[in-house]
C-alpha cells in the first residue's frame, strides 16, 4: 500500500479525485457543533464558501495524497494488547492517566486526557474467568475514575464515585480488582466528569475472549475501533482522516471489526462495496445475525461485525452522518478504508 501512488488508488477505489479526501485547511474553530474543531463544511447550514469547483477538486485530490503518504506511520493505531504483570494468577495492569496534547490530524491539536498517553488507551484483552487488578494512577489536574463499561463486576468496583467509591484524587493511586465473568466486546473509561473526560481521551477497549474458544468465529484479524466525537472532533481511534489507517486484507479473509462508540452522538458505520454481519451486540451474541451495509451505534453501544472480504479493490469506510466524514475540501473525521488485495 505505501508504495501504491494516488491514481491507482483512485482507481481501485472505484472514485474520482473529487470524491474521496480531507481538506487542506482542518481547523475552523467552533463552526459547527461548539467549540469541537471539526474540520466541517457548513454548506446547507449557512456558511459562505469561495472555493471554485477546480479548487475543490483539487483538495479533494491532495488529501487522498496525504492519506497514502500517512499508511503504516503510525502501527499502534488498532492498539496491540498491553502486557500484563503477573502476581501469581493474578493480571495486573498499570493505567496512568495525564493531561496531554494530542494530535488528530495534521496541525490539530488538542488538550487532551490519556491513559498511558495515549487515546485512546491500550487495549485490555484477557479470557473469561480471569482475576485482574488494575493499579490507576491519577497524574492530572482533576479527579477520576474508571468504569469497566459492559463487564460484570461487583458493586463496589464498577467506578462511580460517590456511588461506589471514592473519586480518585490528583496524585492519588487506586487499585481495582475483579474476577471477570462475561466474555465479550467491552469498553473502559472515566466516570466522573465524563462527559468531558471521556471524549478528551479518558477511554479504551477492554476485550475479554471465552473460555471455550469454539464459541468464537473463525477470522483472518481482528480490528478495534474506537469511535468518538465533541471534544477531539470526529475520530477513529484517536485520529482524523488523513491521519486514520487501513485495514488491509487479502482477497477471500474474513474480518472482525469492533466498534465501541465512546462519543456523545450516534455513528451510523457504512462499508462500501462489501456487506457487514452483525454477530454480537454490546458483548452478547445475536442468536441471529443479519446483514448490514450501515450500522447505526449509539453512544455506549458496541457492535461486532464479520467482513467477508470477496471484492477487490479499496472500499471507502466512514460515518455516514455526512458531517462527521464531508465538507467541501473532502472528507475528513471520521474515514478510513478497507483494502482488499490478492
Amino acid at each position: 500500500m505505501a508504495n501504491m501512488d494516488r491514481r491507482r488508488f483512485l482507481k481501485l477505489a472505484g472514485l474520482g479525485a473529487g470524491s474521496v479526501g480531507a481538506a487542506a485547511a482542518f481547523s475552523r474553530p467552533g463552526m459547527l457543533f461548539g467549540g469541537s474543531n471539526n474540520h466541517a463544511s457548513s454548506a446547507g447550514l449557512g456558511a459562505v464558501q469561495q472555493e471554485t469547483a477546480e479548487e475543490m477538486d483539487r483538495l479533494h485530490s491532495e488529501a487522498v495524497q496525504v492519506y497514502l503518504d500517512n499508511v503504516g506511520k503510525e502501527p499502534n493505531y488498532w492498539r496491540a494488547p498491553l502486557e500484563p504483570e503477573m502476581d501469581g494468577d493474578v493480571k495486573v495492569f498499570r493505567i496512568t492517566c495525564s493531561d496531554i496534547e494530542w494530535e488528530t490530524s495534521p496541525g490539530m491539536k488538542f488538550p487532551a486526557m490519556a491513559y498511558n498517553g495515549m487515546v485512546p488507551g491500550p487495549q485490555i484483552r484477557v479470557t473469561e474467568g480471569d482475576r485482574v487488578r488494575w493499579i490507576i494512577t491519577n497524574e492530572m489536574k482533576e479527579s477520576t475514575a474508571i468504569h469497566w463499561h459492559g463487564a460484570l463486576v461487583p458493586n463496589d468496583q464498577d467506578g462511580v464515585p460517590y456511588i461506589t467509591q471514592p473519586a480518585i484524587k490528583t496524585g492519588e493511586t487506586y487499585v481495582y480488582e475483579f474476577t471477570v465473568r462475561n466474555s465479550g466486546t467491552h469498553m473502559y473509561h472515566s466516570h466522573h466528569n465524563a462527559a468531558e473526560q471521556t471524549t478528551a481521551g479518558l477511554m479504551g477497549a477492554f476485550i475479554v475472549d471465552p473460555k471455550d474458544k469454539s464459541r468464537e468465529p473463525q477470522v483472518d484479524g481482528d480490528y478495534v475501533m474506537v469511535l468518538n466525537d465533541t471534544t477531539l472532533g470526529f475520530t477513529l481511534n484517536g485520529r482524523q482522516f488523513p491521519y486514520t489507517q487501513p485495514i488491509v486484507a487479502k482477497l477471500g479473509q474474513k474480518i472482525r471489526v469492533r466498534y465501541m462508540n465512546e462519543g456523545l452522538m450516534i455513528h451510523p458505520m457504512h462499508l462500501h462495496g462489501i456487506p457487514q454481519t452483525v454477530i454480537t451486540k454490546d458483548g452478547w451474541p445475536l442468536p441471529l445475525p443479519y446483514k448490514v451495509d450501515t450500522l447505526n451505534i449509539a453512544p455506549g453501544e458496541r457492535y461486532d461485525v464479520i467482513i467477508d472480504c470477496t471484492e477487490l479493490g479499496v472500499w471507502a469506510y466512514h460515518c455516514h452522518i455526512l458531517t462527521h466524514a464531508e465538507s467541501r475540501h473532502g472528507m475528513f473525521g471520521m474515514v478510513t478504508v478497507l483494502i482488499v488485495q490478492e
